[in-house]
């Protein structure tokens, strides 16, 4: 898809772009095994995994940073919270 416009772009296909990755052997067999085993392609099983990958990572990133910035402004929890929690959970 690279060069087109998105007008040029079929309707039923979303834009897209094409990398190269280098894998380690077992992980290539076992995206093949897999898209085998589905009847999916390996482009396909690939993008599944790596979206799935991307939104766990981002939903992390962005509670760490929205922690990072209580932090900054001083927003801990008391003493009696963080006991609470303690005693709520067994630590």
């Amino acid at each position: 898809m690279h060069g087109m416009t998105m007008s040029e772009v079929p309707e039923n296909e979303s834009p897209s772009r094409t990398i190269n990755v280098r894998l380690p052997m077992a992980l290539y067999q076992q995206l093949e095994s897999l898209a085998k085993a589905t009847a999916r392609t390996k482009s396909f099983v690939t993008v599944e995994a790596l979206s799935a990958y991307l939104q766990t990572e981002h939903w992390q990133v962005q509670d760490i940073q929205a922690g990072l910035s209580e932090a900054d402004r001083g927003e801990f929890a008391s003493d009696v919270e963080v006991e609470a929690v303690f005693k709520r959970y067994g630590a």
